[in-house]
């Protein structure tokens, strides 16, 4: 499923640098699958028995390895079939127009549609390793929310015009996924495969406040050079 992952990133991704592992292979080993009816990286790991809450889906499964290199294969499945990764919502921090964005699972958050699709990819994992979908509070802001964060909690939040949320490349995760440590634990050994992290200043000791609920697109943020909330 790595394979497939990295793959459809650096499809995904407009105009951006690899991130680590993301990008290696672009080899398009899935071309010759186009138009397959092949099945969702969620229903194949779904289906695997688990006896216990597992931290990382990155190791091979016997019992489902032969669909798992047809899901790796097939790098032209969008996982979020409603978002097109090729659009440039253009250099409008907080106020990119809402049909420029794509809306996540939950119906409520939106990202720019290469975060959006790799989120999602990275979703769909998370829901077959965890058993629920991956719990989002916040992600794109406009600026006029960035401006009343900016001012309610001051040192916190990035100036208005600059914040990641702004370009739809961050969301914050809930405390229940924060604070449950199987399923931090799971996203920061995975998320990276998909392009998200939590960011180095983010972390304990890291250069800003320490907030383990915001994640980043890393793809996105490094190519417009930014690294705050």
């Amino acid at each position: 499923m790595r394979a497939f992952v990295v793959g459809f990133l650096a499809v995904g991704t407009i105009g951006v640098p690899a991130f680590g592992a993301i990008g290696s292979d672009t080899s398009g080993a899935g071309a010759e699958l186009a138009g397959s009816s092949a099945p969702s990286a969620f229903s194949v790991l779904s289906a695997a028995a688990v006896e216990s809450t597992p931290t990382s889906l990155l190791a091979p499964l016997p019992e489902v390895s032969r669909d798992a290199v047809t899901v790796s294969r097939s790098v032209d499945r969008n996982p979020l079939p409603t978002c097109d990764p090729s659009v440039d919502p253009g250099p409008a921090n907080g106020q990119i127009a809402t049909d420029d964005l794509c809306t996540l699972w939950d119906g409520t958050n939106m990202l720019r549609g290469d975060a959006a699709v790799a989120m999602s990819a990275l979703n769909e994992d998370f829901t077959a390793a965890m058993g629920e979908p991956l719990c989002i509070t916040d992600s794109y802001r406009t600026l006029a929310e960035q401006q009343r964060l900016a001012y309610t909690k001051p040192g916190l939040a990035a100036a208005p015009g600059t914040s990641n949320h702004g370009w739809g490349l961050a969301v914050d995760l809930c405390s229940s996924v924060t604070y449950n440590s199987a399923k931090i634990s799971w996203l920061t050994e995975n998320g990276p495969t998909y392009g998200w992290a939590n960011p180095a200043w983010a972390r304990a000791g890291g250069s800003g406040a320490y907030e383990p609920w915001h994640w980043e697109y890393v793809p996105g943020t490094e190519a417009k050079g930014t690294n705050w909330d």
